[in-house]
């Protein structure tokens, strides 16, 4: 059974438009994947788990595609660690997510195959990772599998679109931004570990995502669901009507221009295929394949749909 835990970093969609509102409650109601979009979605994580077996690392940055963010130039909604040497099974991913039931963040190991699964799209889905140089890997893997070390970057508090630069609030992304920090800066004990990493990533010009939300009412979106906030934010954001935060893009861009050694690769699904693209140029949206991509071809199923856990019918 799937653990009630909510990746509502999904929830900056409700900014593209305020009719999506109602698709948030994730705590709520849960919904069951079609039997074919699981089997899809498992073909997918054997890849990605055998890809990162055949790249001789012990840990890579891994992000996945969830509700539509496209409105907002964005693909990629959740970021992870993954990690070879996991207690809790090879390849497994450490991040950030909102636990319902006790409605606060935590730091949960998900084994690949359930990363992948957070996709949650019956139509197309799509998978980011990003190996490092044997260095910055190291540290990375070291910085990931100290609990204490994790745990004391964690946030108490949870907000989809967390500032970037504050400390009220922090996303699941953002927990990654300022690991990634506290691997690479080799930063001191501190008593306020958050502010120190998040110091450093603006000294090395980490840039966040903007997400332009291009009409002040929707920005009173954030007012009416538990995951969103404004109250951090800068006032000359609120006025522009868009946000700072921290999305698998600017981190990706981040590690791109620190270590352009760093290499990285994507894979979408469709369901006619799955692709396998090398490169830090995106797959074309459609998950159209291009020269020199690895395509899977997928038997031809009947039409799936979503159905609640509970087995009443789709709306």
């Amino acid at each position: 059974m799937r653990r009630r835990l909510a990746g509502v970093c999904l929830a900056l969609a409700c900014a593209a438009s305020a009719g999506w509102a109602g698709s948030l409650n994730y705590c709520q109601s849960e919904t069951e994947l079609a039997v074919g979009v699981q089997d899809r979605l498992i073909q997918v994580a054997g890849l990605v788990k055998a890809e990162l077996d055949r790249s001789g690392q012990r840990v890579a940055l891994v992000a996945r595609s969830g509700l539509a963010l496209q409105r907002l130039d964005q693909r990629y909604s959740h970021a992870g660690i993954s990690l070879k040497a996991s207690g809790n099974t090879p390849w497994s991913v450490r991040q950030l997510y909102y636990a319902c039931d006790a409605q606060r963040p935590r730091i949960f190991d998900q084994g690949m195959t359930g990363f992948v699964l957070g996709v949650h799209d019956a139509a197309e889905g799509y998978v980011s990772i990003v190996l490092l140089p044997d260095s910055a890997a190291l540290a990375l893997e070291q910085a990931a599998l100290d609990n204490q070390q994790a745990l004391q970057l964690l946030g108490a508090l949870y907000s989809a679109n967390a500032y970037a630069f504050g400390q009220t609030y922090q996303n699941c992304n953002q927990w990654v931004a300022e690991l990634l920090a506290v691997a690479w800066g080799q930063l001191p004990a501190s008593d306020h570990p958050r502010q120190e990493a998040q110091n450093w990533l603006q000294e090395q010009g980490y840039q966040p995502s903007v997400l332009r939300v291009g009409w002040r009412p929707l920005m009173a979106v954030a007012a009416l669901l538990p995951w969103l906030h404004r109250d951090d934010h800068p006032t000359q954001d609120l006025h522009a009507s868009q946000f700072r935060v921290s999305m698998p893009q600017s981190i990706e861009a981040f590690v791109h221009a620190r270590l352009p050694a760093a290499t990285r690769l994507e894979l979408c699904y469709t369901e006619r295929h799955i692709v396998l693209h090398r490169g830090w140029e995106p797959i074309t949206p459609g998950c159209q394949p291009s020269d020199g991509d690895a395509v899977t071809l997928l038997p031809r199923l009947i039409p799936e749909v979503f159905a609640p856990a509970n087995g009443e019918a789709s709306p």
